[in-house]
C-alpha cells in the first residue's frame, strides 16, 4: 500500500512541477509495488525501487528531455552567440560605450574583459548577451 501512495505522490508532484524528475520515481514505486505482491521483503522492495528509479533517471530522462526540448527554438538574439560582428563605435567598458553591426542590426556592445577595448571596424566575437548588450571578445582571426 505504501508503494501505491508514493506512486500517487510522485505523479502529483510531477504534474505540479513538470520537471521530468519525480515521474521516474513513480516508475520505481510501481516496480516496487509489483515486487511487494510477490511477498518479497521490504529490503528487496527498496532495492528494486532505487534501481528502477535511477535507471529511469539516468537512461530515459535524457531521451525524454531531448524529445521535449527538440521543438525549442532559439530566439533571434540567442542565434547571435558565437557569431562575428563589426565594431561601429569603439567599445570601451570604462566609458560605457560601444556599438556593433551584426546580421544587418546595430547592437550596443561591451567587452567581456573589462580592460580590453576595440576600435572601429574591428571584428569581434559575440560571447553572450547581457540585457540588451552583446558581450564580445577578440575574434579568433584577429
Amino acid at each position: 500500500m505504501v508503494w501505491l501512495i508514493l506512486l500517487v505522490i510522485f505523479i502529483l508532484t510531477e504534474i505540479a512541477t513538470v520537471g521530468l524528475l519525480t515521474i521516474w520515481f513513480a516508475g520505481g514505486s510501481l516496480a516496487a509495488f509489483f515486487v511487494s505482491l510477490t511477498q518479497a521483503g521490504t529490503g528487496i522492495q527498496i532495492v528494486i525501487f532505487l534501481i528502477v528509479s535511477f535507471v529511469l533517471v539516468l537512461l530515459i530522462r535524457p531521451l525524454a528531455q531531448k524529445k521535449f526540448n527538440s521543438g525549442h527554438i532559439r530566439t533571434n538574439a540567442q542565434t547571435l552567440i558565437g557569431e562575428e560582428a563589426v565594431v561601429l563605435e569603439p567599445i570601451n567598458n570604462l566609458r560605457s560605450q560601444g556599438r556593433v553591426m551584426i546580421h544587418g542590426q546595430e547592437w550596443a556592445a561591451r567587452s567581456v574583459d573589462e580592460k580590453e577595448t576595440f576600435e572601429k571596424n574591428a571584428v569581434v566575437l559575440v560571447q553572450s548577451i547581457s540585457g540588451v548588450k552583446l558581450m564580445v571578445t577578440r575574434s579568433v582571426g584577429q
